[in-house]
């Protein structure tokens, strides 16, 4: 029967599956493992379960076996002979071919109180094995050498591979051939791309698994050769694997957000939603997180902006002197007028051109050798008023300078020794020129 169920295995690829299955209890050490079935799938259904990764017990002593356990009903029951912490891949096939049901990811198995289902001192063997040639490597699209010693299988061997969390298959049997060194076997081109981990098990009348199994971690090879490859090529499919809610890792979580319950059993369902609205509630808030420190950072940063007052150096506060029109205005320089000839003598004339003179020249004026009045330097206002349309030069506004003697009368001078009167030549007037 599991010949001919390996032959239509190898004629019927894998489909996507009509049913699948659910692991309804949590994995424990020697405690009841509880699978179902859902869907239509075509009885008798077969579960195997499959040893994964190296082994938890000290001194690596592999007391884990293949498991297959074969049921007609809608599920099935069965006390797991795994240590602690052990790895196992799991796959449901029914009569349509091996893998129909679907393949799960690595569960592990959670701790329990009872150890008594295994021997942690002896390692087990399966009833026989078998090696590939070229040894411990696959390639994609190269073919490879399966064989074994002669008269080990029990009746025809069969060969499977098995993708955790994608999809299983059957390796069809090539033809046969006895060689020397490498036994009896075949050759197979694994159509499987680079990169991908397969785990490659045997089995023969007796059942799947009989023959042991070994994993391998497809290699590209040298050129690269994807000539074998298609759509149908087997691979790990995403999304979710098959099996249901189960721990993958030693704390309990694990896919379809299946966790340790602490009764042995897992609900798959409370465990999912769980796990998405989690996954939902962190994102929100990491986004909202994300927006309120943008929003704060754009608040300061506009605030910096608006009350900055820069820091000007080089230039003086306005009320601390004169401004610079004013400055500019003080050192403008002043056209010299010549007075009309009209407003007075020659000579007093003269001199009050003089005076204005040095008035421009050097702010200052004195005429007292004219017997003129003192007089102070015009503001630049009024000075700039010469300028006007009727061109006249403004008359000089006399100072009267007043002493106060609240203290008493100063003191009586000696009066000033005669000094011969300076005579100050003075250029002409040309006023007389006729117009």
């Amino acid at each position: 029967m599991l010949s001919s169920l390996a032959v239509l295995a190898a004629l019927c690829p894998s489909l996507a599956a009509a049913y699948s299955f659910d692991i309804t209890t949590t994995p424990r050490q020697c405690q009841t493992l509880d699978v179902s079935v859902t869907g239509s799938g075509s009885p008798p259904y077969s579960l195997l379960i499959i040893p994964f990764g190296p082994s938890p017990l000290q001194n690596n002593i592999e007391a884990r076996t293949i498991v297959q356990q074969n049921f007609s009903g809608s599920s099935t029951s069965f006390q797991l002979k795994y240590p602690t912490n052990s790895q196992f891949v799991a796959v449901m096939s029914d009569s349509s071919g091996f893998g129909s049901g679907g393949t799960s990811v690595t569960a592990t198995v959670l701790q329990s109180s009872d150890s008594s289902c295994y021997d942690a001192s002896t390692n087990v063997q399966p009833d026989w094995t078998f090696k590939i040639d070229p040894p411990n490597q696959l390639v994609q699209c190269q073919a490879a050498r399966l064989w074994w010693d002669q008269g080990d299988p029990q009746g025809d061997p069969s060969f499977f591979g098995v993708i955790p969390g994608g999809e299983s298959f059957s390796i069809p049997l090539g033809a046969l051939s006895d060689v020397v060194g490498t036994g009896r076997g075949f050759s197979w081109t694994p159509s499987i791309r680079g990169g991908t981990e397969v785990i490659l098990t045997s089995g023969d009348n007796r059942g799947f698994g009989v023959g042991g199994s070994v994993v391998f971690t497809v290699s590209s090879g040298t050129t690269n050769d994807g000539s074998c490859l298609s759509n149908n090529s087997p691979s790990s499919t995403p999304g979710s694997p098959a099996g249901g809610s189960y721990p993958t890792s030693t704390s309990g979580a694990g896919v379809g957000g299946g966790a340790d319950t602490g009764n042995g059993s897992s609900n798959g369902g409370s465990g999912s939603h769980s796990n998405v609205g989690a996954i939902v509630g962190g994102v929100v808030g990491g986004v909202v997180g994300l927006l309120a420190l943008g929003l704060l950072g754009l608040f300061f940063y506009r605030r910096r902006r608006f009350h900055k007052r820069p820091v000007d150096l080089l230039n003086e506060d306005p009320t601390d002197g004169p401004t610079t029109e004013t400055q500019q205005a003080y050192y403008r320089p002043e056209p010299f007028v010549l007075p009309d000839p009209t407003e007075g003598g020659s000579t007093v004339g003269a001199a009050e051109a003089f005076g204005t003179r040095e008035d421009m020249g050097s702010r200052r004026a004195s005429t007292t050798s004219l017997g003129a009045t003192s007089t102070l330097p015009p503001p630049s206002g009024i000075a700039s008023s010469r300028t006007g349309k009727s061109g006249r030069a403004p008359s000089l506004r006399p100072v009267n300078v007043v002493q106060h003697e609240d203290a008493g009368p100063p003191p009586p001078q000696e009066p000033a020794p005669e000094q011969e009167p300076e005579t100050v030549e003075l250029p002409p007037a040309y006023t007389n020129i006729r117009r």
